[in-house]
């Protein structure tokens, strides 16, 4: 029985996993020590592996927040990791473990986990989007990762929008701006009945309409599928977005297009997990 390892490195903690068919066996989470970086997060990385990987490991795949040369595995401008500017990931653990490794986007791996492991496995053509700090998507087509050049496509949060961009509204900033409060704080007081924080909620799905309105109109996909921590709050959001997106000038692709969040925890783990899947599914012998 062969497993694959899921490595979701984040600003804070790297979190990993090893999988054996669609389960975690074993997983971790350790410090990123994003405030020293550069060999210093490398270091910690491999020694976590090393504990997490097991004899019949055949493949790693690493998310990170950051833009990727997906076929070098080069990871470029590291978010929230200090000397994280250029770091040739894939040579570097390929060499210490003999194994393949795939690198990737996070919020490309977070719409392939829910390709392989959630609820766009029933999906051809969706859109996985993530809300949380930043915004971040991914695109499948034709059920695979959408092949682009520079690993920047589904970066929705960045287009412009009134004053400023789309992940300043529809990202964790949107709340501490306009409450000083965090969304998973205003979430709390919306669910008690506090009446300004079920406004801001509305005002916020306000927000989403045109991100959802920008996505049907840019790839019109089967559906789009939110993750993150924002989108656990989705019932606070859900009618006032829909709402909002009743003056989108094609109708028929509103009513045709299915929204919904993701249910699967440890998402990034199954994610980067699944950049194996994708990767290298010819040689896999994965048991369910």
């Amino acid at each position: 029985m062969e497993s694959i390892l899921g490595i979701d490195i984040g600003g804070t903690t790297i979190k990993g996993g090893r999988i054996v068919g669609n389960r975690i066996v074993e997983q971790f989470t350790i410090d990123t020590h994003a405030e020293e970086g550069g060999v210093k997060t490398i270091n910690v990385l491999k020694k976590a592996i090393r504990q997490l990987k097991a004899a019949d490991t055949n493949t790693i795949g690493i998310g990170v927040p950051s833009v990727v040369d997906k076929k070098r595995g080069i990871v470029y401008n590291a978010q929230n990791i200090k000397g994280w500017e250029e770091i040739h990931l894939k040579s570097l653990l390929e060499e210490e473990f003999k194994v393949p490794v795939y690198v990737d986007n996070d919020a490309n791996c977070f719409a392939y986990g829910e390709k392989i492991f959630g609820k766009g496995n029933k999906f051809k053509n969706f859109v996985g989007i993530t809300l949380g700090t930043g915004v971040g998507g991914g695109i499948i087509q034709n059920h695979h990762l959408l092949s682009d050049s520079n690993c920047g496509s589904g970066e929705f949060g960045e287009i412009p929008y009134l004053d400023s961009i789309l992940e300043d509204y529809c990202g964790s900033r949107f709340f501490t701006r306009e409450a000083s409060q965090t969304a998973y704080e205003i979430a709390l007081s919306a669910k008690n009945g506090n009446k300004k924080a079920i406004d801001l909620f509305n005002e916020y799905g306000k927000h989403i309409a045109i991100l959802v309105k920008i996505i049907i109109l840019i790839l019109d996909p089967e559906a789009i599928i939110f993750g993150g921590s924002i989108s656990k709050s989705y019932n606070l959001f859900k009618k006032s977005m829909f709402e909002n997106l009743n003056d989108f000038p094609y109708p028929k692709s509103v009513e045709k297009i299915k929204i919904m969040n993701s249910d699967l925890s440890n998402i990034g783990i199954l994610g980067a997990g699944a950049l194996c899947i994708e990767n290298n599914s010819d040689n896999l012998n994965l048991k369910k």
